[in-house]
C-alpha cells in the first residue's frame, strides 16, 4: 500500500528514461560523427529512434503524473513555471552568443574579409522574399497560439482545438520554406565568418522551431483527449511560452542577419 504524504511536493518515481535518454543522446551524437567522417547514417537514425521512444515514454509518464493522477498541485505547478522560465532565459543567451558573434565580425570586417561586410563574393538572400514571408508565418503563429490560450482559458474547445491546428500547421510551413530557402542558398556554411554565422543562427532557430512545432502538436493531441482545462493548462503553457520566445528571436535573426546584415 502506497503511504499517504503530507506535502505539497512531487516526489517523482525511480525512472529509467533519463538514463536512457541519455545513452540515447549519446548514441545520436556518435552517429552525427559517424555520418559527417564515414558517411554513414545508421548509429544516427538508431540513437533518433531510441530518443523518440524515450520521449514518447516520459511524457506518457507525465502526462500521467499531472493529468489523471493529481500530483501536480499548485507548489508544483509554480516550481515547473520557474523551470521554464529558467529554461528560457538560458537559450536567451545561447542565442546571445551566436549574434555576438555575427555583430563582431559584421560591425568591424578585418583585412582578412576585405574590410567589406557582406565579404566579397558573398551574394545574400533577398530579406523581401521568403525571409519576409517566414516573418509573417510567425507572427501569424504567435496569434494563433495566443488565440488557443484564451480559448482554453475560457473552456471553447472548438476554437482552442482550430487555433492551436493552425499554429502547428504555420510552424511546420516555416520549416518547409526554410529546407527550401536552404537548398537554394547560393553559399554555404564553409564560406567564411557569414556562412558560418548565418547557417548556425538560422539553422540552430530552425530546429527550435521543429521542437516548438512538435511541443504544441503534442499539446494538440493532449487537448483532443480533454487533459486540459481552464484552470489545468500549464502543459500548453509552457509550450506557448516557449513559441513567443521563438517567435521574437526570429524578429531579431530577421533584421540583424537577413535585413541589415545583407
Amino acid at each position: 500500500m502506497k503511504q499517504l504524504k503530507n506535502h505539497p511536493y512531487h516526489l517523482v518515481d525511480p525512472s529509467p528514461w533519463p538514463l536512457l535518454g541519455s545513452l540515447g543522446t549519446f548514441t545520436f551524437m556518435m552517429g552525427l560523427i559517424k555520418w559527417f567522417h564515414l558517411n554513414n547514417q545508421n548509429l544516427l537514425f538508431l540513437g533518433l529512434f531510441i530518443n523518440m521512444l524515450v520521449m514518447y515514454q516520459w511524457w506518457r509518464d507525465i502526462t500521467r503524473e499531472g493529468t489523471f493522477q493529481g500530483l501536480h498541485t499548485y507548489k508544483v505547478t509554480l516550481n515547473l513555471r520557474w523551470g521554464m522560465i529558467l529554461f528560457i532565459t538560458s537559450e536567451i543567451f545561447f542565442f546571445l552568443g551566436f549574434f555576438w558573434a555575427f555583430l563582431h565580425a559584421s560591425l568591424s570586417p578585418s583585412i582578412e574579409l576585405g574590410m567589406n561586410w557582406p565579404p566579397k563574393g558573398i551574394l545574400t538572400f533577398n530579406p523581401l522574399e521568403i525571409p519576409l514571408l517566414n516573418t509573417l508565418i510567425l507572427l501569424s503563429s504567435g496569434l494563433t497560439v495566443t488565440w488557443t490560450h484564451h480559448s482554453i482559458m475560457e473552456n471553447n474547445y472548438k476554437q482552442s482545438s482550430q487555433s492551436l491546428l493552425l499554429t502547428v500547421m504555420l510552424g511546420f510551413y516555416f520549416s518547409i520554406l526554410q529546407t527550401y530557402e536552404y537548398m537554394e542558398a547560393p553559399f554555404s556554411i564553409s564560406d567564411g565568418i557569414y556562412g558560418s554565422t548565418f547557417f548556425m543562427t538560422t539553422g540552430l532557430h530552425g530546429l527550435h522551431v521543429i521542437i516548438g512545432s512538435t511541443f504544441l502538436m503534442i499539446c494538440f493531441i493532449r487537448l483532443m483527449l480533454n487533459h486540459f482545462s481552464s484552470i489545468h493548462h500549464f502543459g500548453f503553457e509552457a509550450a506557448a511560452w516557449y513559441w513567443h520566445f521563438v517567435d521574437v528571436v526570429w524578429l531579431f535573426l530577421y533584421t540583424l542577419i537577413y535585413w541589415w546584415g545583407s
